[in-house]
């Protein structure tokens, strides 16, 4: 038995449709009840609920969310409050959804949270497998509003050609799922190798997906925060995802983990299979 969070989201989902093909038995766990049948309800900043759901189970998926209006103490506290629930329920091994860049402690705005979570779970004395992801090829769903509405795809950075690995989060589900039923003898971090594209090849991918050409939009840094909190996001996450944004600039988001696992669906398949595809 193997618990799994965030069942309801893209990789959780993945995750548990992995499993579940395979014929291992997962127990979903969620935050609220009535999203998923049968599922055990366990919030991340539930400590004793969370350590509940993993106890008996032979590994465990967490990933950190993203608190829309929380601070830095908030995210912090929640990751401590997971590790702090693996290490109660004596779960032996832990896979984590991770990042590039998430081995530098500072400069990579939300990432370092996933960094300070890794290092919790390496505390607890479960084996732990931080599964460390370049960008989602998902990450389309979010523009698909400026896509489809003013024909335009924005681009956080002062150029639309840098080639960027990009995966499908069914890839990164495919690899938790075999990183749960194969575990290591010893902690280790598992980069992702996946497709690498430019932002005008997806806006190219995407246009010809709606049916439309796409205008590629650049964006300088001092137009970031100002883009972000007009379409919606709240300041301190507007905040942090600018920092993110200059640490990719930057090039310090780089897989620099123990081995590499290869991902090979394309964006063009994951276009085509997503419920992005379904909405076009």
């Amino acid at each position: 038995m193997y618990a799994i969070t965030g069942v309801t989201g893209h990789v959780g989902g993945a995750t548990a449709r992995a499993l579940s093909e395979a014929g291992r038995p997962f127990r979903a766990v969620v935050r609220s009840p009535g999203r998923v049948a049968d599922a055990v309800v366990a919030g991340f900043t539930d400590r004793a609920a969370l350590a509940a759901a993993f106890t008996g189970c032979r590994g465990a998926f967490v990933l950190l969310p993203t608190i829309a209006d929380g601070d830095d103490a908030a995210h912090r506290a929640m990751a401590d409050s997971i590790a702090a629930a693996v290490a109660d329920s004596g779960v032996p091994h832990v896979v984590m959804l991770s990042s590039f860049g998430a081995d530098l402690a500072e400069g990579t705005g939300p990432i370092r949270w996933l960094h300070h979570l890794e290092n919790r779970l390496r505390d607890t004395g479960a084996v732990v497998t931080a599964i460390r992801s370049p960008h989602f090829q998902e990450k389309v769903e979010d523009l698909l509003g400026a896509a489809t509405g003013a024909g335009i795809y924005p681009v956080f950075g002062e150029s639309a050609d840098v080639p960027v690995p990009m995966v499908a989060t069914r890839d990164i589900g495919a690899a938790v799922a075999h990183a749960l039923t194969h575990p290591p003898a010893a902690s280790e971090i598992v980069d992702l190798e996946a497709p690498v594209y430019t932002e005008r090849q997806v806006a190219e991918e995407l246009g010809e997906r709606l049916g439309r050409k796409l205008e590629v939009v650049t964006l300088p840094r001092p137009a970031w925060l100002g883009a972000l909190t007009e379409a919606g996001v709240p300041p301190l996450l507007a905040t942090e995802l600018v920092d993110l944004y200059a640490a990719g600039e930057q090039g310090l988001l780089e897989p620099r983990g123990d081995r590499r696992h290869t991902c090979a669906t394309t964006l063009a398949e994951t276009l085509r299979v997503t419920p992005l595809s379904r909405t076009l």
